[in-house]
């Protein structure tokens, strides 16, 4: 068959064809997807054959309370982070006022700090014990009232905090790319400000905040330590109680389905919350809108709540840790096996990461089987799961292979093996994977893309393989999107806790394992050290960020 009548057959036909042909690079997608969808698979895989028993047994303990106090932390952080995001992006995206240029990037940064490291500050600093309660009491008597800290508004205020740069970067966006012709004309039909905002900028805007909503909603409802240290009991708490208090995996894994459920929920209300409108951009430059500059009392309340948010949400928690880690308690002899431990699980996942990532994006880019791009899609969904959903997804397929392998070398040769991959690194490993490989696939997708397809042509016309074209030309034409791939999933990893907790090797501990250890008993002092280290690995992809003037949302 020629080339012609090749390019006459129909495309599902090019496609089975695309697929038997001997091309190692789909098959190998193919099977990297397969192999990372696994987990998810396995938690689906549960939805089919409920347990009624396990259903009823939840029922009658703590599910209602565990679907009412989820529900109910999805509201009180959706509502935090639409309105500080929202009118953070506002303030600095249509104003001029001191401080602006500074306070545009800065309030980005609570994005390095992990959820459960602010929340153990607060909790450290504020609770009843803690020094601010302590000398309101020695001035205004032990009869003063102070709220509550480890209460539902608590750990809502706490992940509002850390979480609203979700938001405010995709909306500041937004308002930035909006023409200034649009409210021009709205303010000409004697639009003020706030109609100008609800009416214009906000609907125009409306996509881009529901897809930073949803983001954010995702990672509140796959937290653990915030959850686990205020005291209050989500499913991601419950799964942990079930699986190490209970022993009771089946009910952990009918837990993780319905968590995934509520996750794959946020995705098609982010889907649905976008609407069949679209904007489009229709003039041929578009000219930006001019920052308005404020004056006298309104310009500094502007700058003053900046300045409270990104204090308040970043450098009051970094400095606490800095005063607990030099006037704290002794030096902790276990910071060093505990950092080398991290940084080996960061540096393998990643590199892991990354090369699945390149075999997924590159087997996608030369094949048209929708297989291929069905299961590198389902592999991409694990980072919008809980970590302890996939954690339970890891463990089924590892014990059926451990029992496997342990049945067949008995039978062979008499010897038995025991659980090699359950409880090891390789299932640890296995789990970030999982995790993080979409993380690392869209940002090695879209250095991807931008290679031009003739360059593939231009090598494969000399003879070139697929593999030496990737070695020769694409590789090193993404290799700054290798580099940022392999850094997020570094920092992930070493902010990783439900997953790390859950399948981790017996007394193999990391930095936020060790966090979780001693803030559980409340020695926050004491996890200071292991806290900051944490953030410090975290301000590294945001100054990232910083520096090349993009926005990168995960998802």
């Amino acid at each position: 068959m020629d080339a012609n009548q090749t390019r006459d057959l129909p495309y599902r036909t090019r496609g089975r064809r695309a697929w038997l042909r001997p091309d190692p690079w789909p098959v190998a997608a193919g099977i990297v997807g397969l192999l990372v969808a696994t987990p998810i698979l396995v938690v689906i895989s549960s939805l089919v054959n409920p347990r009624v028993e396990v259903w009823a047994h939840l029922w009658e303990t703590q599910l209602a309370e565990l679907i009412w106090n989820t529900l109910r932390l999805m509201i009180g952080v959706g509502l935090g982070v639409l309105v500080l995001g929202t009118g953070l992006a506002w303030l600095v995206s249509m104003y001029r006022f001191p401080g602006r240029a500074v306070f545009e990037w800065l309030l980005i940064l609570p994005l390095a700090i992990p959820t459960y490291v602010i929340g153990f500050v607060f909790r450290a600093v504020l609770d009843y014990t803690g020094p601010v309660q302590t000398q309101l009491r020695t001035i205004f008597g032990p009869q003063l009232w102070f709220p509550e800290v480890a209460s539902y508004s608590g750990v809502t205020l706490v992940m509002t905090l850390v979480l609203y740069p979700y938001v405010y970067l995709l909306a500041r966006t937004a308002f930035l790319e909006q023409s200034a012709s649009k409210l021009e004309a709205a303010r000409a039909l004697g639009a003020g400000t706030w109609l100008l905002f609800w009416k214009v900028a906000l609907p125009l805007a409306r996509p881009s905040i529901v897809t930073g909503l949803a983001l954010a909603l995702m990672e509140a409802l796959a937290d653990f330590g915030t959850v686990a240290i205020f005291g209050y009991s989500t499913f991601t708490v419950a799964i942990y109680r079930v699986w190490f208090s209970m022993f009771d995996r089946p009910a952990a894994t009918q837990l993780a389905s319905l968590l995934m459920l509520c996750t794959l929920g946020l995705y098609v209300l982010e889907r649905a919350g976008r609407g069949r409108a679209r904007f489009y951009q229709t003039e041929g430059t578009m000219r930006p809108t001019a920052p308005k500059t404020l004056r006298g009392w309104k310009a500094w309340t502007a700058s003053g709540t900046a300045t409270l948010v990104v204090g308040v949400a970043f450098f009051l928690p970094v400095a606490q840790l800095l005063a607990w880690v030099v006037a704290g308690p002794d030096y902790d002899a276990r910071y060093p096996e505990l950092l080398t431990s991290t940084l080996l699980l960061g540096v393998v996942s990643a590199l892991l990461a990354v090369s699945a990532a390149v075999v997924v994006a590159y087997g996608v880019r030369l094949s048209n089987s929708r297989v291929v791009s069905t299961f590198a899609g389902i592999a991409s969904m694990g980072y919008a799961l809980p970590g302890s959903v996939i954690a339970v997804g890891v463990l089924a397929p590892l014990a059926f292979l451990d029992h496997t392998l342990d049945a067949f070398l008995e039978r062979s040769l008499g010897i038995s093996t025991g659980l090699m991959l359950t409880g090891s690194m390789v299932g640890l490993v296995f789990a970030y994977l999982a995790r993080f490989l979409a993380v690392s696939h869209q940002t090695v997708e879209a250095s991807l893309v931008k290679v031009t397809p003739s360059m593939d042509m231009a090598g494969r016309s000399l003879g070139a393989s697929a593999t030496t074209v990737l070695r020769r030309i694409h590789l090193p034409l993404i290799r700054r999107g290798l580099s940022a791939a392999a850094i997020l999933v570094f920092v992930d990893v070493m902010k990783e806790m439900p997953a790390t907790l859950l399948l981790r090797p017996f007394g193999y501990d990391t930095l936020a394992v060790r966090v979780w250890q001693l803030t559980s008993e409340s020695f926050w002092e004491a996890a200071a050290l292991p806290a900051l280290t944490i953030v410090a690995a975290g301000v590294v992809p945001v100054l990232i960020l910083m520096r090349s003037r993009t926005q990168w949302i995960p998802g």
